[in-house]
């Protein structure tokens, strides 16, 4: 029975300000990409709201420490990947399952070798191949919006809802003060 308490109370987040502000950021992120889609396109013309962004939120509000969740690996990953995404895309346009599988390996590849890796970037490079019509005729413009817009909003988000309050910072300062040694040498 100690140990179950133990796994249950280690593994189970049950901080209900954690709950608030996690909601509030991941609410107002995706919000405001939501808001300026329906303000400014069609609503057939789903492209400032892609999936991947759903699972970003889930690090950048949820797990905010995670080395996953931190600015570099946001931006960098989703840009990477969308890159990756449209070049594959438009090197093999009509062979959607190697399209498909060489847009995630190569971007899983990418963003190791850059030290960018963030797993949303892995469905960015997907979508470039698998999204509609409208996303595949966008090319690279794929990777300024929706990719880069989207995650500078839920970016900006994140450092205000996750720095609110003094148990909740972001990005984490041990990841920055690691990676700037690790520059430095």
């Amino acid at each position: 029975m100690r140990r179950v308490r133990y796994v249950l109370y280690k593994e189970t987040l049950l901080d209900f300000r954690e709950h608030f502000w996690t909601f509030l950021g991941a609410f107002t992120g995706i919000g405001i990409i939501g808001f300026l889609q329906s303000k400014f396109l069609d609503p057939a013309d789903n492209v400032f709201l892609i999936g991947s962004f759903g699972a970003s939120s889930v690090l950048i509000y949820g797990i905010i420490n995670s080395p996953l969740a931190q600015p570099r690996n946001l931006v960098g990953g989703h840009v990477i990947c969308a890159l990756v995404g449209v070049t594959i895309h438009k090197l093999v346009p009509d062979e959607l399952w190697l399209a498909a599988a060489l847009s995630v390996a190569l971007s899983i590849v990418m963003m190791q070798i850059t030290k960018t890796l963030h797993p949303p970037g892995g469905a960015t490079a997907l979508i470039a191949n698998i999204g509609t019509q409208r996303i595949k005729d966008l090319g690279y413009l794929y990777v300024l919006s929706p990719v880069l817009s989207g995650v500078l909003i839920l970016l900006l988000v994140a450092l205000i809802f996750n720095n609110m309050t003094s148990h909740r910072k972001y990005p984490h300062r041990r990841i920055w003060h690691v990676s700037r040694r690790r520059m430095a040498r």
